[in-house]
């Protein structure tokens, strides 16, 4: 994924929002963070993986994002009440998903009741037969579902997945 977007985090950039241009002589340093393009409530954001609870899926975060995500098996054992859900599709419409389709949906955004960075993944496989449509938020996930045009699989993965740009909001 050679054109993946990349979020700058830049010290520096806050002091000169602050309306300060130089720290006594000090180079500013910043980090390249790869991010991904998701979806919530119908809205786009962007978020970064950070750890895995299983090593294949962070081996395939890793190669996808051309960013370590680390192996942390101790997440599987958060809690269910501190988890949030982000939903990845199997098939489908052809997209910058992790498994190669559209891109991922979540639940429960920043500053909304149940919010986590922490995520338990849940594969999204659409029925043979159905014309497959892009989605956008859980409520149409879920319709889709009740129209048997879909098949959940919660996986019991946990992924930290903390957003990085959401509607209203930033880090």
């Amino acid at each position: 994924m050679k054109n993946k977007p990349k979020l700058i985090l830049a010290f520096m950039m806050m002091l000169i929002l602050a309306g300060c241009s130089n720290m006594g002589g000090m180079d500013a340093e910043y980090a390249e963070i790869p991010v991904g393009m998701a979806y919530t409530e119908g809205k786009e954001i962007y978020f970064m993986h950070t750890e895995a609870s299983d090593a294949d899926i962070a081996e395939l975060l890793t190669d996808m994002m051309d960013s370590p995500v680390i192996h942390v098996p101790s997440l599987a054992a958060v809690p269910e009440s501190s988890l949030a859900s982000v939903y990845v599709f199997e098939n489908g419409l052809e997209g910058m998903g992790p498994l190669g389709f559209q891109p991922d949906v979540f639940d429960a955004p920043p500053g909304s009741a149940g919010y986590s960075p922490l995520r338990v993944l849940i594969l999204v496989r659409w029925q043979a037969g159905i014309d497959a449509r892009e989605l956008r938020s859980v409520e149409e996930i879920l319709a889709a579902l009740n129209a048997g045009e879909l098949q959940l699989s919660r996986t019991g993965i946990v992924i930290n997945m903390p957003f990085v740009t959401w509607d209203g909001g930033m880090r």
